[in-house]
């Protein structure tokens, strides 16, 4: 049995290590982006553009030097004094120039350029590359959109060196309009990667059962975990309900979604919502065969509940590399008992109850470790955008009750939860201040705007939802989604793992919609998922997915 003795007899001791976590600095988000293995950086000549353009070669193709210039405004480190320079690119017509700094004296191996970056004006107009390294492939990622808020965000792009020198380069080829800031150039030895590039699969079993047919961009019928793991999808997820009213995404459907997963090259993640539906920061009801319990007994099903998954895994043959012990649990988990505050006042459980959360919490933990050990556990919040605070709030209440879990998981949508520069912050606050790797366990973004048949109206479906700089096509979905999984790689502090996409493969179909228990119900995501309406494989998108 699982004991409110055990939470206490801890909480002494890890009060006091929650104290020393909560002086952790935000400062911390200026650490370069290999933190965790100290590294001698490369001497980079200028590169905070302090002293113009110096040390630097413009060249354009289209004799536009000029959109090249050094201008008042520094990033992160001058940010309070409003000092500094920065790199900027502009024209007001069609342009291309690049900026680049030769480096050498560098040591074989990978290398890794950051930069604090701002752009707008045009999608994937502007890239931070590696090139001439002399180890094979040259190395680029996209300057994100942040047109949303204007605020700085960190990209970092790595390269194999074999000779000794490397360019790092600032290339935009833009539209008229088209803008960059470039701040704070490094280049230390190391390497970014976008470790988790995973999807949501939850509703794929039901989808199919009911009619849905997927393929891949040319047309040719496909299975839909096969031609996501060909395009380099790596993690799949899957929600567990414990009595779901339509029977789906309980433990022999996980089961078998799960080895699907598993057959297809992919890690498992298994996300628990200890609930017979959805849970979030808007619903965490107690499942049915649980009303009436105690909290004691509450945490034993919950024990029990996870164990009989993890156990059925491990029958089939499956291993679950991560498990989210909850879903999006800001409000807390098992309504009003495991609340972190009053959800329903006067309902007899008054206040927030974070003793019985953490009974709950670990309940779940320990019963993965006993059938697993090896499996990462996950805790798992969302509304980035109420602020820092928000998240840290929750996680010092949990680690003060010394509460298990490996990583840190978030949800985040651009068009609800702020923008990429509270996303990378989050990343790196978080992680600093808990010792935890970081991953993004839910993201999405509209391909269009239309509504596909049957009609039920989209969740994301006018253009004044969207996030600025990201159209609702699916270039702009594409680039949306590479945004927040750069943004992540290259959080400040080297901890962000990876990104997971939101259900991608949940197409329109009559019978799956959003309600388990009204088969009427609609979809109202089928313009975020990675398959267009006629079942084929979006193919910008999906050439996200590739390491």
């Amino acid at each position: 049995m699982f004991h409110r003795a055990r939470i206490r007899a801890r909480v002494a001791v890890a009060a006091l290590a929650a104290a020393a976590a909560a002086v952790v600095a935000p400062a911390a988000a200026l650490v370069p982006a290999q933190a965790k293995a100290p590294a001698a950086a490369a001497t980079l000549v200028n590169p905070g553009f302090e002293s113009g353009l110096a040390g630097w070669t413009v060249k354009s193709t289209t004799g536009d030097r000029s959109a090249a210039k050094a201008e008042a405004g520094g990033a992160v480190a001058w940010a309070a004094s409003g000092a500094g320079n920065h790199l900027t690119h502009w024209a007001d017509h069609a342009y291309q120039v690049t900026t680049g700094d030769g480096v050498s004296g560098l040591t074989q191996g990978w290398w890794t350029a950051s930069a604090w970056v701002k752009a707008g004006g045009g999608l994937a107009a502007t890239r931070l590359t590696l090139t001439g390294c002399g180890g094979g492939a040259d190395g680029s990622v996209v300057v994100p959109s942040t047109e949303q808020d204007d605020a700085w965000v960190q990209v970092s792009v790595s390269a194999y060196v074999a000779d000794g020198s490397c360019t790092i380069g600032v290339a935009t080829a833009g539209t008229a309009g088209a803008w960059v800031n470039v701040d704070d150039v490094t280049l230390v030895p190391g390497r970014v990667t976008r470790e988790m590039r995973g999807g949501d699969l939850s509703g794929l079993a039901k989808n199919e059962d009911f009619g849905a047919t997927y393929a891949a961009s040319n047309g040719t019928p496909g299975d839909a975990v096969e031609l996501l793991a060909d395009a380099g999808m790596n993690v799949g997820r899957l929600k567990v309900w414990v009595d779901p009213a339509d029977g789906y995404n309980e433990v022999t459907h996980v089961v078998e979604s799960a080895r699907r997963i598993e057959a297809a090259g992919m890690d498992l993640m298994v996300d628990f919502h200890y609930s017979d539906r959805w849970t979030d920061p808007g619903a965490q009801g107690v499942p049915a065969a649980w009303a009436g319990s105690t909290v004691e007994e509450l945490a034993q099903h919950v024990h029990d509940h996870t164990a009989e998954v993890m156990q059925a895994l491990t029958a089939a043959g499956v291993n679950a590399e991560y498990v989210q012990v909850g879903n999006e649990i800001n409000p807390g988990m098992l309504w009003p008992y495991g609340q972190t505050w009053d959800v329903v006042p006067g309902d007899g459980v008054d206040g927030a109850q974070w003793d019985s959360l953490a009974l709950f919490l670990t309940a779940g933990h320990d019963a993965v470790k006993e059938v697993s050990p090896g499996t990462q556990t996950i805790l798992h919040l969302t509304n980035i955008n109420n602020g820092i605070g928000s998240l840290t709030w929750w996680f010092d209440e949990v680690t003060a009750r010394d509460v298990p879990f490996d990583l840190i998981g978030l949800s985040y949508y651009g068009y609800w939860h702020g923008s990429l520069a509270d996303l990378q912050e989050a990343v790196s606050t978080l992680s600093a201040r808990y010792d935890r790797d970081v991953v993004v366990v839910e993201t999405a973004y509209p391909f269009t705007l239309t509504d596909d048949t049957p009609a039920w109206e989209n969740v994301i479906n006018l253009p004044s939802e969207l996030v600025a700089g990201y159209p609702a096509t699916p270039q702009g979905q594409a680039a949306a989604f590479r945004a927040v999984q750069d943004v992540v790689a290259a959080a400040p502090g080297g901890r962000g793992l990876g990104t997971m996409y939101w259900e991608p493969a949940w197409t329109s179909v009559a019978g799956n919609g959003w309600d388990p228990a009204d088969p009427s119900s609609g979809n109202a995501w089928e313009n975020q998922a990675m398959f267009d309406f006629s079942g084929r494989l979006l193919a910008p998108v999906a050439a996200t997915l590739a390491p």
